[in-house]
């Protein structure tokens, strides 16, 4: 009973036929062929020429696959078995569409990498495992076609995304993430950091609880991340400004609001005041730096500009939150 039980629901590689074998290979390339498709179809509109090699990569899957058809109707006919990566155990996965949409370039270039990796470790482990001669000569086959889709992916990369192609397209792809993630996290950062500093030290200076102070960083950390996060999404839905999904750009400016309210509330979890107090200042030292930093590895602002105007800015609001406390 119990073996039954817990009795996979997968077919083990080791108990496939040849022909089944043969017909898991034919449905994987038509799956990859597809994916490569749906690939170009989400890059076309602003990578036309990485597009144009999924549409060749997935044009070398196809004319594989007919190679495979070919070989099963010479060996088994024109009947090929129903069986597909998912009804096999340890066989290597492909996500659903709705899990890859919105990719980077870069995130897309990857997967397709992975792909082709993934398709090769298994047809030379699925050999290693077999004894059968012409079931070991067709896994390594197979192998070695994999193993080259590398090579006509970077022939294909040449011919149709030249160096100054290249460059455009990254550079595109780059924008797109300073505009998606990098900008709405960095006004977050700089809300959450500078603007929690006058209630925060007001509350440290005038109550010199420790625990008390934290739980008003904690609010104002929480509370300016909401509102934030919330109003970056609701601003703009990104489908003519091209500043991406207001999801992301809404969680990006959300979380970094909280974390630059929170780095310096949590020192005062530490009960002695002063000491809890000169950590908070030099940790809004570094938040201060990283905001100058941020501003000039993605925004082309020179340091010690952005790193004079974050200083002055946190500076004053810093000040004032101490005079207030001590009033």
């Amino acid at each position: 009973m119990l073996p039954r039980f817990f009795r996979s629901s997968k077919r083990s590689f080791k108990s496939l036929s040849e022909q089944e074998i043969l017909a898991l290979a034919i449905a994987s390339e038509e799956d990859d062929a597809r994916i490569y498709r749906a690939y170009a179809d989400q890059l076309r509109a602003a990578y036309p020429a990485s597009a144009q090699v999924l549409e060749d990569m997935a044009e070398v899957e196809n004319t594989h696959r007919k190679s495979l058809i070919e070989i099963h109707r010479q060996r088994f006919g024109e009947r090929i078995p129903l069986i597909r990566r998912e009804h096999v155990q340890g066989f290597y996965e492909r996500k659903p569409d709705w899990l890859r949409k919105n990719l980077s370039l870069e995130a897309v270039r990857q997967e397709a990498e992975t792909m082709e990796e993934q398709a090769y470790r298994f047809y030379v482990e699925a050999a290693k495992q077999t004894s059968d001669a012409s079931t070991r000569q067709l896994l390594g086959d197979l192998a070695l076609a994999e193993q080259g889709h590398e090579d006509i992916a970077r022939m294909l990369g040449d011919k149709h995304r030249p160096e100054g192609v290249k460059d455009a397209e990254d550079d595109t792809a780059r924008r797109q993430f300073v505009l998606t993630y990098v900008q709405p996290g960095l006004a977050g950062l700089m809300d959450g950091s500078v603007s929690t500093l006058a209630p925060i030290f007001a509350a440290a200076f005038a109550t010199q609880d420790t625990w008390q102070t934290f739980l008003v960083g904690l609010s104002a950390s929480v509370g300016a991340g909401i509102s934030m996060g919330f109003t970056e999404a609701a601003h703009d839905d990104g489908k003519i400004s091209g500043r991406g999904s207001p999801i992301k750009r809404g969680l990006a400016c959300g979380i970094m609001t909280t974390l630059g309210g929170l780095g310096h509330a949590l020192p005062y979890l530490i009960p002695q005041f002063w000491t809890a107090t000169i950590t908070a200042v030099v940790i809004v030292f570094f938040e201060l730096w990283a905001i100058a930093f941020i501003q000039n590895r993605y925004m082309e602002t020179p340091f010690l500009r952005a790193a004079f105007q974050v200083v002055v800015g946190g500076g004053l609001v810093l000040a004032a939150g101490i005079l207030i406390g001590n009033g």
